[in-house]
């Protein structure tokens, strides 16, 4: 009896709005991925939005282009420079604790003057407003004198959870990246197999050609031109 209460108290919980809790404050900044081409000779920057104190963790990667390489800075709403990189492949930044603004991300592939490249980065955001959500609904949930659940435990686990699926959804963004890279490099590669076997062939065959043409002259008779 004790079990099908908390059972329905957990889900009046969930079900009921959490009034005072989602309109305390702003809604929670969602985390990002975006895939974009960066033409050659070209700098692009994009400008992404962050509570204060919360933290910020930047990852990209050049998927295809040639050289796989690109400058990548990131600046704080105050325009401080927190990161510099020249020609990189790939990287993971962490911002933390943040400050509320805007933070600027460029990347510049003005070194590069005939390729283009094809650059994917992510954002995530941990900020304390997810706590506090679980938080409201744990206090609607409660009174603990009524239930034998605890609900400490219960709050626990299901933010455990979230975290560890959240976790397991970058990494899958990350695989996919990766996978999207070497499948160009594979690609780039066989085009390029294939162009210098295709040379290779019809320089063996023109070889051939000029060696049964030259045995044709050593064998031909000579005969006497007449008198």
């Amino acid at each position: 009896m004790m079990a099908a209460s908390a059972a329905l108290a957990l889900a009046l919980g969930l079900l009921l709005p959490s009034v005072g809790v989602r309109g305390a404050g702003p809604p929670p900044i969602q985390d990002g991925e975006f895939t974009f081409l960066l033409p050659a000779g070209r700098k692009q920057c994009f400008y992404q939005s962050a509570p204060a104190n919360a933290s910020l963790e930047t990852e990209y990667q050049v998927i295809a282009g040639a050289g796989l390489d690109v400058d990548f800075t990131l600046e704080s709403p105050q325009g401080v420079l927190l990161v510099s990189e020249s020609r990189k492949a790939d990287g993971v930044h962490t911002v933390e604790p943040t400050e509320a603004g805007d933070y600027k991300l460029c990347f510049d592939n003005s070194f590069s003057t005939i390729s283009e490249k094809l650059v994917f980065f992510e954002l995530i955001f941990d900020s304390l407003q997810d706590d506090e959500e679980v938080e409201g609904w744990a206090e609607v949930v409660e009174p603990e004198e009524m239930l034998d659940v605890k609900m400490e435990d219960i709050k626990e686990s299901i933010e455990t959870m979230r975290t560890r699926l959240e976790r397991s959804i970058q990494m899958l963004t990350l695989l996919r990246a990766f996978e999207a890279r070497d499948r160009n490099l594979q690609e780039g590669n066989l085009e390029r197999v294939n162009f210098w076997s295709a040379v290779n062939v019809a320089v063996l065959l023109l070889v051939a050609v000029l060696q049964v043409c030259t045995l044709k002259r050593f064998f031909q008779d000579k005969r006497p031109v007449p008198t």
